[in-house]
């Protein structure tokens, strides 16, 4: 018979704050689950919850330019956006462009920016010239569990105004608004091109492939010291085959032929491996133009797949012998028929970076990875088998070439290991706790591999498949 499974039984489309406080106050005094969803962007599901009462924040699209915002510390002075929950990337950058503004934000395009996005960390196109998103938020405006509407920032909740900047969603409260300070109008250039091989049919051979990809891997710290961020896949063609896309390259601050000039010396050791390429630019004097030209509009969500990620240090690729096996590791899932999705980027921002909650493991990243794991038999039991080999075998291989680092919590393995280490790092997990534990003694907010999390489990899982299906219970 058909169910509803992990789906909320009751949903209310939120349209003010007083309606979000009717709800967290209906929720906790009749003791049943709330979920919070803004876009459901989200790889692990925490917007997801059998029988629950949900809080649907996706139209609350309010976008309001600030033109002279001051930090009660005065820290920061300027020009900033005050966003309602509901806003989407492709909105922000429109504002941004239509006000003369640029803002830190997502490279998926449809992704809530003040949702579990910012919650996390939430990498953007600029984060190697300006850090996550994170790191540019003023101020939020949240419903706590015991229905009070708090604002967080310098000299008011200040702990809360750490944690939720980088802790992870649906944890704290229901933010309504964030306000970030944005940046003056830059030019980008966007690039895409892609490479495969063919040895079958006399093409580029799989050696000559994957020596292409392993050059590039050598510049990665050059080009995040240039400011530019690159979204790159690789995956199977055929057996033995296999194909890279530049999903692209995109350079902030820089022309075209900045650009190019950048990429030369890959370009270069591509075609000395016999490996042609024909790059496509899309420059533009701002950045919503680059951004949108440049990156697709992606699918999100869906069973025929399970992703897991890592954050590989810097470190890495200080030494030839550790930068090779961080190499070998990453190649590994893709031949053994998984996908591939990489994303070049350093976090701390030239400027350096607040004290906030997010990941440690962020500040020393220069490749956020993604490996997606092929789940072509729907049968629970067969998508285990898959779910383990994902987080055992490939991820594995991973971490034991970057011990000590982390994940990204909204792009990463729901069944990683080590949930409070690789997400949040053991530096800030207990601080995040502590607040967890005062501000919301309910548990009425709830979420897989949220903070406090291990408090609680849902009933009648199947090992390695975990779902939101059954009943959510303390511990």
């Amino acid at each position: 018979p058909c169910t509803l499974g992990g789906y909320p039984s009751y949903a209310l489309n939120i349209s003010s704050v007083a309606q979000i406080q009717l709800a967290v106050n209906f929720a906790r005094h009749s003791r049943i689950r709330l979920v919070i969803k803004n876009t459901g962007h989200d790889f692990n599901g925490r917007s997801a919850g059998a029988g629950a009462l949900a809080v649907w924040t996706h139209h609350l699209k309010d976008i309001r330019v600030i033109e002279k915002y001051a930090s009660p510390s005065s820290s920061y002075s300027g020009r900033a956006v005050k966003i309602g929950a509901g806003v989407q990337a492709f909105e922000l950058y429109e504002a941004g462009k239509k006000h003369g503004f640029t803002a830190v934000g997502g490279e998926g395009k449809t992704v809530g920016i003040a949702g579990g996005y910012v919650a996390g960390g939430g990498h953007s196109p600029l984060s190697s010239i300006y850090g996550l998103a994170a790191d540019q938020v003023l101020a939020f405006e949240i419903v706590l569990a015991d229905g009070r509407f708090v604002t967080a920032r310098e000299g008011e909740n200040e702990e809360l105004f750490w944690a939720l900047r980088g802790g992870g969603g649906a944890t704290y409260g229901v933010v309504t608004s964030v306000t970030f300070r944005v940046y003056p109008v830059m030019r980008a250039t966007a690039v895409q091109f892609s490479f495969a091989s063919n040895s079958t049919g006399g093409g580029v051979s799989t050696e000559a492939f994957w020596g292409g990809v392993r050059a590039y891997f050598d510049y990665f710290i050059p080009n995040t010291e240039a400011g530019t961020y690159s979204y790159f896949s690789i995956a199977g063609t055929q057996p033995g085959e296999f194909v890279f896309n530049m999903l692209p390259f995109f350079a902030p601050n820089m022309t075209e032929v900045e650009t190019a000039e950048l990429l030369r010396p890959w370009l270069d050791d591509l075609e000395g491996l016999g490996i042609g390429v024909d790059p496509v630019y899309f420059p533009a004097d701002n950045f919503h133009d680059a951004w949108d030209a440049g990156f697709p509009l992606e699918a999100v969500g869906g069973s025929a797949a399970k992703t897991g990620a890592r954050l590989f240090p810097r470190k890495n690729w200080e030494d030839e012998g550790t930068l090779n096996a961080t190499f070998d590791a990453i190649r590994y899932p893709i031949e053994g028929g998984g996908m591939f999705l990489g994303f070049n980027i350093a976090a701390p921002g030239r400027g350096g970076f607040p004290d906030n909650a997010v990941n440690p493991a962020w500040r020393d990243t220069v490749l956020h990875a993604i490996a997606v794991i092929i789940l072509p038999d729907p049968s629970p039991e067969a998508i285990a088998v898959q779910s383990e080999k994902l987080t055992m075998d490939w991820l594995q291989r991973w971490r034991d070439v970057s011990p000590g680092a982390g994940a990204y919590m909204s792009e990463a393995d729901v069944t990683e290991p080590d949930v409070q280490q690789s997400f949040y790092g053991d530096s800030k997990y207990p601080r995040l706790y502590a607040l967890k534990k005062k501000l919301d003694p309910y548990g009425l907010f709830y979420a897989p591999t949220a903070v406090g999390s291990e408090d609680w489990y849902v009933t009648d899982q199947i090992e390695w498949l975990p779902t939101q299906n059954g009943r959510l219970c303390r511990v």
